[in-house]
């Protein structure tokens, strides 16, 4: 008998703990563009009595992501995406921080729209710099919420992204409005999809930030936060169980965000806001 499947994207920090809390007793298909960290992961797990298949994805790539897809349906009822993939301002140039938060969520959103099983969930792991930035212009928005995926990067106002902060941050706010978008398309398939906006979590891709020219800004964010401290991965997958879980069947198209307090300090005026 076939077990039900989740799926799994980004087998770091976050990604790992959100399969470890979910997983259990079901099929869980883990993936990253990373072999040797999606091996070392799924390893780990099959040691602790998870059933676990991988495979190696590029989410800028939508004949990648349809692979996954096709392969998740393989194996069983898909009854939960998590898409914990994403690179960070410090990691790379604009272009590829926007094929791979902005185009790679979006075509996630619209390849795993079908195959989530009736009753399903999915979950972007987003990021509190979503909620940085100023409303963009009506129409920008409009566009990154309803735009087809292979559209979005060939926006104007998307192809003038400055540099890979501002990318970040639009491609973050973008996950929030395609999440309201697909929360129509994937409530005709009676499934939900939310997403969540962590703040400055403890993985070797936050200290990788702290490490960097921009380590000052995140050590001030902490320093005036209410919670003057960063959160272990296993919290976010607390909230993430939740989201996905069947206490949370009335939310849909909506998005959570755990960041400490570092967004309402910011609107308090006690950090800058980005420009």
């Amino acid at each position: 008998m076939s077990k039900d499947v989740i799926v799994v994207i980004g087998a770091g920090g976050i990604g790992n703990a959100i399969a470890r809390r979910q997983g259990f007793g079901r099929t869980v298909l883990l993936a990253d563009i990373n072999d040797a960290t999606l091996q070392s992961v799924a390893t780990d797990m099959r040691a602790a009595s998870y059933t676990v298949e991988t495979q190696l994805v590029d989410v800028s790539s939508r004949a990648s992501v349809r692979a996954l897809a096709d392969a998740a349906a393989a194996l069983g009822t898909v009854m939960q995406v998590i898409n914990t993939a994403g690179l960070s301002p410090n990691m790379a140039p604009p272009e590829k921080v926007l094929e791979v938060d902005l185009y790679g969520s979006a075509v996630v959103f619209e390849e795993f729209e079908r195959v989530i099983a009736p009753g399903g969930a999915g979950l972007i792991v987003s990021s509190m710099a979503g909620h940085m930035m100023r409303p963009l212009p009506k129409e920008q928005e409009a566009a990154l919420a309803h735009l087809p995926a292979d559209e979005l990067l060939a926006l104007p106002f998307i192809k003038e992204v400055p540099n890979s902060m501002v990318g970040y941050m639009i491609a973050k706010r973008a996950n929030h409005l395609r999440v309201q978008a697909a929360a129509i398309s994937w409530g005709a398939r009676g499934a939900r999809v939310n997403s969540i906006s962590p703040g400055i979590v403890m993985t070797p891709l936050a200290q990788l930030e702290l490490n960097s020219p921009i380590g000052n800004g995140y050590r001030a964010m902490i320093a005036a936060s209410p919670s003057q401290r960063m959160a272990p991965p296993e919290e976010i997958a607390v909230v993430a169980a939740f989201l996905l879980g069947p206490e949370a069947g009335f939310i849909t198209g909506s998005d959570l965000l755990i960041d400490g307090g570092v967004i309402a300090a910011m609107r308090a005026g006690k950090l800058p806001t980005p420009a």
